[in-house]
């Protein structure tokens, strides 16, 4: 459990900053060239003091964490909650990722974007995402991290449909917010329940200090209702099954906000969350278990419908669904800070394949469709290389980065006798190798396949695009070797490190040679998955066709994504609209318009007979008035 609290009054700048730099861009939005290198530099001095913080978090004693208490926030009756920040174990390795790797897509972006007549307005939104994510994972409190939980929904849905022009983009967007607000909905239950169930001395507090003290205490019921609904909302916001169908489609925004979405923020915030909360679940076996099932279950999914896939981005998305399901699995089985190091790893070469993506979209004129594509090694060496790179690293090529992160993930759901997830995650592993050397095949080797106008202007990228390819193929390489298995040089450093937060890693009743044996036997898998794309794409291009065309029903059901689009669509989009509808007629039409236009009507009728009363004829108001007086007349008599 984490140890002492240090004050300190500097971290609630790591945020600001990002923020200023929104306010920058939506004030100053005619002024190009001024917010293309302000808003960078926000992001990268953010990332400066973020590493700053974690020096000094080194500096302190081993578990205590940095608070920034800004500002009492909220105080009704028994609840109370700060503005606060923390920096510690976790939240160190977050900032960085977040902070890092969000700067290089930034700096990408000056040159991906410089055509773009909205350039000021895609720098607010990406400086506002940077802001929303950096408050979720400093936050001090579960409140504060809720608002961020809603502000990198609120800004994936503007950067998804950022090109709104386009009636499929503006869909997407929505779709994505749509979806995260039904994931929201569990997590927000999940949070009141954790409040009630947690507090002491009639106290309320959602203070992430307070559920670690407090968590122990749960029954294990609440417990496991607790960890369920909080599942619920990570798997919105990390695309699990059944909540995964937004994430693909965030494709229709610019490749930077795919890079942002996939590798350093919005989809991180659920496995974030869960580590983060880990003790909760700790408290529930049942939910841990649900959490593994679901996790390779995810990731063997969607690596399946990746194996077909034809747009680049499209199979990235993919990926990326599949890779969070390993990240899910390690946290089913109880291995917190190896998801937290496959997140880092994951970020670190899911960025540099979206932004070679990206430079391959750019060279090719914004052809996405790798079937007509081919050959651009030879016209764009640098993407070229760190694509391989980033092929080499979620492949789980040794020494690679993801080599590293995946194998012990899978080591440790051997470990803790998950044998059937462990052969899942295997499958998945190879499958994973197959298809990204696939894409890296389709893209850059053999002949040129695109239309003449494309073909002639194919070009490498600019130095702004290429520069932080470099970079981040260099991170996928050396990223790795923080987390090196027991037993190697310093290793696990890495697990030590988020030892304080989420407790010594451990293999069960196995050991190193356990772990360097699954990891031979996975890395043979890998190789395997590379060697068939290698015979389709390249030896025997032929193949493919041959086994879709043998194997028709299954082609055509993976091509199809298994149908899950089309079947929330009958389930319940149709039915929803149908329903609505009929309300609309029914309810809004019938009854509250009848209600409202009825009066107007009832009074308009009235005004009309009081304006033939009032119409300016003297002999019609003598006539009123000889009635009058006739009728009183009349009374008087009868009485």
């Amino acid at each position: 459990m984490p140890g002492a609290s240090i004050p300190t009054s500097s971290v609630w700048l790591i945020p600001a900053l990002p923020l200023a730099g929104f306010g920058l861009a939506v004030v100053c939005g005619r002024a190009r060239r001024l917010v293309g290198i302000a808003t960078p530099l926000a992001v990268g001095a953010a990332f400066a003091l973020a590493l700053a913080a974690v020096l000094a978090l080194a500096r302190a004693p081993a578990g205590a964490r940095l608070v920034d208490r800004v500002y009492p926030w909220i105080t009704a009756g028994a609840f109370h909650a700060d503005v606060a920040f923390r920096v510690d174990a976790l939240s160190a390795v977050m900032v960085l990722i977040v902070t890092g790797v969000g700067f290089l897509i930034h700096v990408y972006s000056v040159g991906y974007m410089a055509h773009d007549e909205s350039l000021p307005r895609f720098f607010a939104y990406l400086n506002l995402f940077m802001f929303a994510m950096l408050l979720l994972v400093l936050a001090d409190n579960l409140l504060v991290l809720f608002v961020g939980w809603e502000g990198v929904g609120l800004c994936s849905y503007l950067l998804i449909g950022f090109w709104y022009e386009k009636d499929e983009n503006a869909a997407a967007g929505k779709k994505a917010f749509i979806v995260n607000r039904i994931g929201d909905m569990g997590f927000v239950l999940g949070l009141l329940l954790l409040a009630w169930s947690t507090a002491a001395n009639g106290a309320l507090s959602l203070d992430i200090a307070h559920i670690e003290e407090h968590a122990q205490t749960l029954a294990p019921g609440v417990a496991t209702a607790i960890a369920l609904l909080l599942l619920v909302g990570a798997a919105g916001k990390s695309a699990q099954l059944p909540l995964y169908v937004w994430l693909p489609d965030a494709m229709a925004g610019p490749t930077p906000v795919s890079a942002l979405i996939h590798a350093a923020t919005m989809v991180t915030a659920g496995i974030y969350m869960i580590a983060r909360l880990h003790v909760v679940f700790l408290a529930s076996p049942i939910a841990l278990e649900v959490v593994a099932i679901l996790g390779a279950a995810t990731a063997l999914f969607a690596a399946t419908i990746a194996l077909v896939q034809t747009d680049i981005k499209k199979v990235l998305a993919y990926s990326t669904v599949s890779q969070l399901g390993f990240m899910v699995l390690a946290l089913g089985v109880g291995a917190f800070a190896t998801a937290i190091f496959h997140l880092m790893t994951h970020a670190f070469f899911k960025a540099l394949l979206f932004l070679a993506a990206g430079s391959v979209i750019h060279g090719m004129s914004g052809e996405q469709d790798v079937r007509e594509m081919g050959g651009l090694r030879h016209k764009m060496p640098v993407t070229w290389w760190t694509f391989l790179v980033g092929t080499l690293a979620i492949a789980g090529a040794p020494g690679f980065a993801g080599f590293f992160s995946k194998d012990e993930i899978l080591a440790h759901t051997w470990g803790t006798g998950h044998h059937v997830l462990w052969a899942v995650g295997a499958l998945t592993a190879a499958l994973t190798a197959f298809y990204m050397f696939r894409l890296l095949f389709l893209t850059f080797t053999g002949a040129l396949r695109a239309r003449p106008e494309v073909a002639h202007h194919v070009h490498e990228s600019p130095a702004l695009m290429t520069g932080p390819l470099v970079v981040l193929a260099l991170l996928s390489i050396v990223g790795g070797w923080v987390g090196l298995p027991e037993g190697w040089l310093w290793g696990p450093a890495f697990g030590r490190f988020l030892a304080p937060i989420t407790g010594h890693p451990h293999l069960g009743e196995h050991g190193a040679g356990v772990e360097t044996t699954l990891m031979v036997v996975t890395t043979l898998l890998a190789a395997g998955g590379a060697t068939l794309a290698y015979v389709f794409y390249v030896r025997r291009p032929e193949l493919p066709q041959t086994i879709a065309s043998r194997f028709a029903p299954v082609y055509e059901l993976l091509v199809g994504k298994y149908w899950v689009d089309e079947l929330y669509d009958a389930v319940v989009v149709r039915p929803y609209v149908a329903l609505s509808t009929v309300l609309w007629r029914v309810v809004d039409q019938t009854v509250i318009d009848g209600v409202v236009n009825g009066v107007a009507t009832t009074v308009a009728a009235n005004g009309q007979l009081w304006r033939y009363a009032q119409d300016g004829n003297v002999q019609h108001y003598a006539l009123v008035f000889l009635g009058g007086a006739i009728a009183l007349l009349s009374y008087y008599l009868v009485r």
